[in-house]
């Protein structure tokens, strides 16, 4: 995964903003206003790639009155601040990536805003990737929204988006959701992309290439939009594969949650960073170089786990990754595997000597550990745990309930823990404790529950 910097409206103090949402990412986002929407039109050139020019409107709602308030921008040089259309008293940056702006008058609790800002400058390394024919792309967890556009930069306020990217004629840009009129002038192509469901901004892509598309429909008329960097490899058995993952996908978890789907397949990255890239940017993962069976099941999982269903704070980061991780066992197992006899028991050799059941807990792992790999390996080992505690029945009933309850909102996963126990009827506050708040190894009552007991002798 790729990582990226912030934007966020807050009430601020007399003297500079910070965030405070977050025990983790303390300066990330705000609590003063909640975000409608992101309007974010953009001209970037390849050939000048360390610049671009961005005008970006944030719409959002006043939670409490507002004398101050702060975007979350991360570099460029910001050219304008205007607050529902008057320029702003005075702007001016604190941190690393505040904006901190004084409207010409007091925004009123509960009201609707907007602030627009106009900047240009080199997008910031953190989710900006240079490609190898120099395109590029935005995408990064836990940040990366703030290396192209100012936004309340955190997953709790998510929006609804729009794009809007202006690139030389023979070049293509691909955003999330679904795609709006193309139009040509002047030797540019202004491309434009819409999310109609509230997202997280780390979610949020960019990708700018000389892209091979290829269009296609789910069953039900989703678009399935998928698009190759020059670089990537074309794999049409594992393009067409996408189908049946999400089709799969949706028997375990629900209907697919959004109304535009595929793959954003870009080369490697030119510059050094983070190497390949596999993400679930919403509606549309990004990947490096090529895709295969566990990255699209993972991230397309992550459509209903992570990205309709977003965490809290990153404390909740397994209520995305152990459940995409475990999607990948699932798929598996509809192939054909034995999960208990494959998957769990392999993963549970050499468990005692494994730092990651000593040391790392699934809910709130500590900052830095919020995408530790206990969240994939422990997880998922948890996930298949549960399954087997309360079986089948009450385990996929859970997941979908889930899904459903708190489709496009936000859960934490002390809320999951609730509504497994409710559904199940079974008292989880020992498995819990042991899969989830625990730093060993569970007792073998919940590490074998079920049709793992034989795994136990």
């Amino acid at each position: 995964m790729a990582t990226a910097v912030g934007v966020a409206l807050t009430a601020l103090p007399a003297s500079a903003a910070t965030g405070g949402i977050d025990p983790y990412f303390p300066d990330d986002g705000n609590s003063g206003y909640d975000v409608a929407h992101y309007d974010v039109r953009i001209a970037y050139d390849p050939a000048r790639t360390d610049h671009l020019d961005g005008d970006t409107t944030v719409t959002a709602r006043a939670t409490r009155p507002l004398d101050r308030l702060s975007l979350d921008l991360k570099g460029f040089t910001v050219a304008s601040v205007t607050v529902n259309g008057a320029p702003a008293r005075s702007f001016s940056r604190s941190g690393e990536h505040k904006l901190d702006i004084v409207p010409a008058r007091r925004l009123a609790g509960g009201a609707t805003f907007t602030v627009r800002v106009k900047y240009a400058g080199k997008p910031d390394a953190e989710g900006r990737h240079t490609l190898a024919d120099g395109g590029a792309n935005a995408a990064g967890e836990p940040h990366s929204a703030t290396s192209w556009y100012p936004s309340n930069d955190h997953p709790s306020d998510k929006a609804t988006f729009a794009l809007t990217a202006t690139v030389p004629d023979g070049w293509t840009a691909i955003g999330n959701g679904r795609p709006g009129p193309t139009t040509a002038a002047r030797g540019t192509t202004t491309f434009r992309w819409n999310e109609d469901r509230p997202m997280a901004t780390y979610l949020s892509t960019v990708a700018i290439d000389r892209f091979t598309v290829h269009r296609a429909q789910l069953p039900d008329g989703t678009p399935l939009i998928t698009a190759y960097s020059p670089d990537a490899t074309i794999d049409p058995a594992a393009e067409a594969e996408q189908q049946d993952i999400l089709a799969f996908l949706a028997s375990k978890f629900g209907p697919y949650p959004f109304s535009s789907a595929g793959a954003i397949v870009v080369g490697m990255p030119k510059d050094p960073g983070p190497g390949p890239i596999a993400l679930e940017t919403q509606s549309r993962p990004t990947y490096s170089g090529g895709f295969f069976d566990a990255p699209v099941v993972h991230e397309n999982a992550h459509q209903w786990f992570g990205d309709s269903v977003s965490f809290t704070d990153w404390r909740d980061g397994c209520l995305a990754e152990c459940f995409a991780q475990y999607a990948n066992q699932l798929w598996e197992e509809h192939k054909g595997s034995d999960l208990d006899t494959g998957f769990y028991a392999a993963e549970l050799a050499g468990a005692e000597d494994d730092p990651v059941y000593r040391a790392t807990k699934l809910y709130d792992p500590g900052a830095g550990k919020e995408l530790d790999s206990a969240l994939y390996v422990k997880g998922s080992l948890m996930l298949h745990a549960l399954r087997r505690t309360v079986g089948d029945d009450a385990f996929f009933t859970t997941l979908r309930r889930w899904t459903a309850d708190h489709a496009y909102g936000n859960a934490s996963f002390p809320q999951f823990e609730a509504l497994a126990a409710q559904v199940s009827g079974q008292n989880l506050t020992g498995f819990f404790d042991a899969w989830a708040h625990g730093t060993t190894i569970p007792a073998n009552q919940y590490l074998y529950p079920g049709t793992l007991a034989p795994l136990a002798e």
